[in-house]
């Protein structure tokens, strides 16, 4: 009786320990969606990371200051890019090539995040190519350059590789966020989803026998 009381005192801290530490192991595991076969990235040797998003889409608008601070703190060995979504919709389809021309002339970086804000705060009617231009212009880029690489070549190959790509991860739903051609990244927040993209970098990483850079 003695040596089982003994033992009872002994497994009471394990036990209470193990019912800590589970759920704590639990909410540690990344939440996705695997995408089996995998997909082929572009991204060479690199951990490829793919934001799924439209111009159009609040909850991109919301989700764009984050994943921008987020990238931007990504290592060396990962390479990260969004790609603008349309499903079959002119107005979209329309914001989605405002996005590449504005990456063609290289103003996407200092009008990225004030073109959600004209569109879902100010109320501009960006979708409409005419208006893009005309408010392009007003943020101090060239309205000229900016009609030609929205009517080029390059901006509609981009387009259709866009096209291609949605297909393939068969996208249903932005903002969308994809790591390595293999896994949906999912979460009941948006930092849930950035934390969970974070542990399938490392979980990447780690297959691969790397480090971060």
């Amino acid at each position: 009786m003695t040596q089982m009381l003994s033992l009872r005192r002994w497994l009471a801290p394990l036990m209470l320990l193990l019912a800590v530490a589970l759920p704590v192991q639990a909410q540690q595991a990344p939440q996705f969606q695997p995408i089996n076969p995998p997909i082929q990235t572009d991204a060479g040797g690199k951990i490829e990371v793919i934001e799924f998003f439209s111009y159009g889409c609040p909850h991109c608008a919301d989700f764009n200051p984050l994943i921008h601070a987020w990238s931007a703190r990504l290592g060396a060995d990962v390479a990260f890019k969004k790609v603008p979504i349309t499903f079959g919709r002119p107005a979209w389809t329309n914001v989605a090539k405002l996005y590449y021309a504005l990456e063609t002339t290289g103003d996407l970086a200092k009008l990225d995040d004030v073109v959600f804000k004209a569109i879902h705060e100010q109320r501009v009617n960006l979708f409409d190519p005419r208006t893009a231009e005309e408010w392009v212009a007003k943020q101090g880029a060239d309205g000229k350059k900016f009609a030609e690489a929205f009517a080029s070549f390059g901006v509609n190959s981009k387009m259709s590789r866009a096209e291609q790509l949605a297909r393939a991860y068969k996208v249903d739903g932005v903002p969308m966020v994809v790591v390595d051609g293999r896994y949906v990244v999912k979460g009941e927040s948006f930092k849930d989803v950035l934390h969970n993209a974070d542990l399938l970098i490392e979980k990447v990483r780690a297959e691969k026998g790397g480090k971060k850079k």
